[in-house]
């Protein structure tokens, strides 16, 4: 697991959370066994729990009411991982195997499935039916915006509507989620519940859109992934619809963009294009607009070290490189 300098408040804590979830994932069956704890061990920034816990720091910090949902939320999110890598065919993932690569599509999504089971296991015993409630209709939504995404693959006609409503989906609700979560078993008012969500909401848009220009510009090194994934795939995201806006002549961008079996040197001449038109800048300037929104909801909230750390954490979110 990376740990951010961010998170020295949770430290500790974020540890204990990777130490109960991989006793909590084994099983008697060695496929799935080996598989979920390969998955675990690949690591990540552990973002959402981290939401969860600083969420619960503002309002007593009831650690034992906190980490059983921290622990829904990482299995929700990495159930979703691993299903992603069937859909997208991935073979690496934060410069290891996925799942797929190592047992299949078949095994993989029995792991994803075990994982996703595993949270509702959490879940039954969170004495709170909104908790239940809010990670029920997070899933649903997470779920039409995977099935969004791949009816449109390829599609270059899409808009920035159709794109929001994506990445809110696909990223947004969960990290809202997180925040939300975290403010509600630890007894906010209301209102400070709302604020934790539209904080996480706003920061998760910006999340995704950095993700995507990422698949662009990043060193696949720092990224765990391969670069031009997007593109190789069909998946149109912000910087090719700003830049087929921008563009003086977007039928060359257009016809390759909406190409299915690119090469390598196709989807290197797709990037290039995409980032001759300025739509890169143009959407690290949305989320720039993202994280000053989610920055303005953490006013609503107490003056405690914990904001200036979401604070940070959102500033982490718009300059990071992984």
């Amino acid at each position: 697991m990376k740990q951010l300098w961010l998170f020295s408040q949770i430290n500790k804590d974020l540890q204990r959370v990777e130490n109960d979830l991989t006793q909590f994932v084994g099983t008697d069956y060695p496929i799935l066994q080996d598989s979920a704890v390969h998955l675990l061990a690949a690591g990540g920034k552990r973002l959402r729990p981290a939401f969860t816990l600083l969420a619960g720091k503002f309002y007593g910090y009831p650690l034992e009411k906190l980490i059983p949902v921290a622990m829904a939320l990482e299995l929700i999110h990495m159930a979703t991982l691993v299903h992603d890598d069937v859909v997208d065919a991935s073979m690496t993932r934060r410069g290891r195997p996925t799942v797929k690569a190592k047992w299949g599509n078949i095994v993989s999504v029995q792991t994803g499935d075990y994982l996703l089971s595993k949270s509702l296991m959490l879940i039954s015993k969170i004495d709170n039916p909104e908790v239940s409630r809010i990670l029920a209709e997070v899933s649903v939504e997470m779920c039409q915006g995977e099935i969004q995404q791949i009816k449109c693959s390829f599609d270059v006609e899409q808009n920035l509507k159709q794109y929001y409503y994506r990445i809110k989906r696909k990223t947004a609700l969960l990290i809202s989620a997180c925040c939300r979560l975290g403010g509600l078993v630890s007894g906010a008012p209301r209102r400070q519940v709302w604020a934790l969500g539209a904080y996480g909401h706003s920061l998760g848009m910006a999340f995704q859109i950095v993700d995507d220009v990422l698949d662009m510009t990043a060193k696949a090194s720092e990224f765990g992934k391969p670069i031009g994934g997007d593109v190789h795939q069909g998946i149109m995201t912000l910087p090719m619809i700003l830049a087929l806006k921008l563009s003086t002549d977007p039928a060359p961008l257009k016809a390759l963009l909406g190409k299915v079996d690119k090469t390598d040197d196709e989807v290197a001449e797709t990037i290039d294009l995409i980032k001759a038109t300025g739509a890169i800048d143009r959407s690290m300037h949305l989320v720039d607009l993202y994280v000053l929104k989610a920055k303005r909801h953490l006013q609503e909230l107490p003056s405690v070290p914990t904001r200036k750390a979401l604070e940070e954490l959102a500033e982490f979110i718009r300059i990071r490189k992984f």
